[in-house]
């Protein structure tokens, strides 16, 4: 037993250290949630960091760019039409996904707007006084259909639900524990929650995620979580891979 227990310790030593692909280096962007201030603050940091980067240099974005914040639609057309500081891909959260979902179903808004939804609307000009009394959700799917630029849904549709690179798998919520990082279901990859945070043990990738708010980023063995809350607390973090090395970047108050 006692040499069962010093093997154990002595792997977990000798494990080597996740890493990204050799001369990369990935920003990792938290939650976003409308707010264009923060957003366009920490592409300055990005835009300055990555001067002296590799020859491939990656941004992530990980979800949740929309609801909560004032302006929504500010956030899309920054990301939809740029100018970006670095190559970049686009993950969808769990808040996109209710996006897409309420151009097919308008009934949908009555759980939506408890999660900043009428923030959304609001921020394409949408009147949301009927919706405050829980009426004219057709009405407000319409005329948001009407309002919302064709790029800025084309956006939505286009994010992905994870991405892979070296050791480490981006996603906006978490996995599913004991599942592979690359057959997890959509609905975990956007929504999982207390499964994904109370396990401990190991998957086969070291997981990249948003989704829960933490006052200050952690970072665990089994999974970095990059969300600081920027609706609320008005900081939007980023986690900066390179090699072996992990190290963030954050823009907004007493930053």
């Amino acid at each position: 037993m006692l040499f069962s227990w010093a093997r154990k310790l002595l792997n977990r030593q000798d494990a080597p250290a996740p890493v990204v692909p050799p001369g990369m280096r990935i920003y990792a962007v938290g939650d976003i949630h409308g707010r264009l201030d923060l957003l366009n603050g920490l592409l300055k940091q990005i835009e300055v960091d990555s001067q002296d980067g590799p020859e491939n240099v990656l941004t992530v974005f990980l979800g949740d760019y929309v609801d909560r914040g004032p302006d929504s639609s500010g956030v899309l057309e920054r990301l939809a039409t740029g100018p970006q500081p670095t190559p970049f891909c686009t993950l969808r959260g769990n808040h996109e996904e209710m996006v897409l979902n309420f151009f097919e179903d308008p009934d949908l808004l009555n759980a939506w707007r408890k999660y900043g939804g009428l923030e959304f609307l609001h921020s394409y000009g949408v009147d949301v006084s009927d919706i405050m009394r829980g009426q004219g959700y057709e009405k407000a799917r319409d005329a948001l259909k009407e309002k919302m630029p064709a790029r800025h849904r084309e956006f939505l549709e286009q994010t992905r639900h994870f991405v892979t690179y070296g050791d480490y798998f981006f996603c906006h919520a978490g996995i599913r524990p004991g599942v592979p990082c690359e057959s997890q279901s959509p609905r975990d990859l956007l929504w999982i929650r207390e499964d994904f945070l109370r396990f401990e043990g190991k998957s086969d990738k070291v997981v990249v995620h948003g989704h829960t708010p933490v006052a200050q980023p952690e970072i665990r063995q089994n999974r970095i979580n990059v969300d600081t809350g920027a609706f609320a607390t008005s900081i939007l973090t980023a986690v900066v891979l390179e090699n072996a090395e992990r190290r963030f970047l954050s823009a907004g108050v007493n930053v």
